[in-house]
């Protein structure tokens, strides 16, 4: 059972932690599941996902939550903090037979209070487009698994478009759709159109358009998640590979890679900014990655099993001047140094594009993000300018690393001056597993494909790859003694004509890929408390809470400081004596 989160039992589920902004609360009467309540026998099924979209209605209670438990999808109104979950009015469910769903994403540029737009991927390979307001079915694609056989591992809505999504699978191909095009009635034959070290785009050969528009072919091993950058110009992903990267979504280029310290990576995000973004995989770490130098600046380690979902706090995230006395400026500007928020990004980003210039005085920055895993823990993180900042003075700002040898970037790093995505203004955070998505800067960059002229709209999708799995017969031994191979060293990233050659794993190990243990800063998590009796799946930071969810079914919302008051007196008196809330 749930106890006071002072509690000294291994076995104790915490329903309370606190940090420096102060306690966080676990709110039972804000708990989402099955109707029946009762704990999902999650033996064989696939990860429990939560999605969410904020219609924009009047009544001031727009929020829609999306879960799914096993064969059934859930979609109810989500009222987080202040009023209690009303379990028994789902506003739409479903239960599938033959397959189960994996995935889900909302399109936050269409949604409205009379009409929604939810992709849901399932493990037979197929995606369905829904409606759960006016519960409509509208569209399935790859219906008779014609264009991939294996299980949807991720499914998004390309940033700024109303009608493009990529869909991952397990085979570890990507393909890109589009809502308006039907995906044919035999397999798709395709013609090659870009090829790289251990990937190739190629497009859909047909007379007239039809689904997928591009597929990417990548490595052995599945594709396990991807994300775009805050600006939508980049994308992400990770793979069982154990490789972590990042393309241009325009150009079809590869910026960057990074090797896992071992086994596959499962997890990533980008920071609020587009500078920085984290994994987690099966080393049990997480791991921070500079977009612009493409290298490893830190590691984490607070998880005894494999890290499943990574997410940044942009409501936690702050830049503050060293010394508040010498601040000169009205209070809501000094307000605005305090935290990222819906339209606090502008100018959070130009106070830490100022953290670099020698003529402002020193700024405090920390980054804070989070994780949980399969060990039913959940950890909180801050990544400070010790960190970020190596060659600088450290500042008065509460650290908690422990640094080691983090005065100088490995040997070999790159240096590139690529500009981080994200600089432009992001619009307001979508409720969602992914991070904000900002209108491309390119107007109608996206456009092309939608309006069916294929050949001008190609180089606007970035591809993802994977190497060839390498022997993991070492995985039985200390997980710090191995690494695995990796796809090439960051040099011009011209993406060359087909050169595969393999890598020695053991070489991998002390270059900028995969730098050793000892050769960067190593994090120690803020808070790491067990919350949940089965693995967690979940984790969404929103404004007034954080959400999470774990593979028996149910949702939790963990109450920010101050944002508990009123619905925790409420329960507090309706509650016969149990929980601690």
């Amino acid at each position: 059972m749930a106890t006071e989160g002072g509690g000294k039992e291994m076995n104790e589920i915490k329903t309370q932690f606190t940090t420096r902004e102060g306690l966080y609360k676990l709110l039972p009467h804000s708990e989402y599941s099955r109707p029946n309540r009762v704990p999902f026998n999650s033996q064989g099924s696939n990860p429990v996902r939560v999605s969410f979209v904020n219609l924009n209605d009047q009544s001031g209670n727009g929020d829609r939550l999306c879960f799914n438990v096993g064969r059934e999808l859930y979609f109810y109104i989500y009222k987080g903090v202040r009023k209690a979950a009303d379990l028994s009015k789902p506003i739409d469910k479903r239960i599938y037979k033959g397959t189960q769903p994996t995935c889900h994403d909302f399109n936050h540029l269409t949604a409205t209070a009379e009409s929604v737009s939810l992709l849901v991927g399932f493990s037979a390979g197929q995606v369905q487009l829904i409606d759960p307001i006016k519960k409509e079915t509208s569209k399935l694609f790859n219906e008779e698994r014609l264009i991939d056989k294996s299980r949807v591992t991720c499914v998004r809505w390309v940033p700024g478009s109303e009608s493009l999504f990529l869909v991952a699978h397990a085979s570890g191909s990507m393909y890109l759709y589009n809502v308006e095009h039907t995906c044919g009635t035999t397999a798709p034959h395709y013609q090659l159109l870009k090829q790289g070290e251990s990937f190739a785009v190629h497009t859909c050969k047909s007379k007239s358009t039809r689904n997928p528009l591009l597929k990417w072919t990548v490595g052995e091993g599945a594709l396990n998640e991807f994300a775009f950058s805050p600006d939508g110009k980049f994308l992400a992903c990770v793979s069982q590979d154990g490789f972590l990267r990042v393309f241009n979504f325009d150009s079809v280029e590869l910026h960057g890679t990074m090797k896992s310290y071992f086994g596959g990576l499962l997890c990533v995000c980008w920071s609020p900014d587009g500078k920085y973004i984290v994994t987690g995989g099966e080393d049990d770490l997480v791991t921070v990655w500079a977009f612009g130098d493409c290298r490893v600046i830190a590691r984490g380690h607070g998880h005894k099993s494999w890290v499943s979902v990574v997410a940044f706090d942009p409501y936690t995230t702050s830049v503050e001047e060293s010394d508040p006395m010498e601040f000169s400026g009205s209070d809501e500007d000094f307000q605005d140094l305090l935290h990222f928020g819906r339209d606090r990004a502008n100018s959070t980003q130009s106070r830490l594009s100022k953290r670099n210039s020698a003529e402002s005085r020193p700024v405090s920055v920390t980054y804070r993000f989070g994780s949980v895993g399969q060990d039913t823990q959940l950890c909180l993180w801050d990544l400070t300018e010790d960190i970020l900042f190596p060659h600088q003075p450290l500042s008065r700002a509460r650290t908690h690393t422990n640094v080691m040898n983090a005065t100088s970037p490995p040997a070999g790093s790159t240096g590139n001056s690529v500009a981080t995505p994200g600089n432009s203004a992001p619009p307001p955070l979508p409720r969602s597993n992914s991070l904000p998505h900002s209108t491309v800067s390119s107007a109608g960059s996206k456009s092309s494909v939608a309006d069916g002229t294929l050949a001008s709209g190609v180089s606007k999708f970035a591809t993802l790859s994977l190497h060839d799995r390498k022997d993991r017969h070492h995985e039985k031994d200390h997980k710090r003694n191995h690494s695995m191979g990796h796809i090439s060293s960051k040099s011009s990233d011209k993406l060359n004509l087909v050169t595969k050659t393999k890598t020695d794993p053991a070489k991998t190990l002390g270059t900028p890929l995969c730098p050793r243990m000892e050769d960067v800063p190593l994090l120690e998590p803020l808070i790491c408390k067990k919350i949940a009796h089965e693995r967690l799946t979940v984790l969404i930071f929103l404004e007034d809470c954080i959400v999470t969810a774990c593979q028996e079914g149910f949702i939790c919302t963990w109450g920010r400081p101050g944002k508990v008051g009123l619905l925790s007196s409420q329960n507090q008196a309706s509650s016969p004596g149990g929980t601690v809330v």
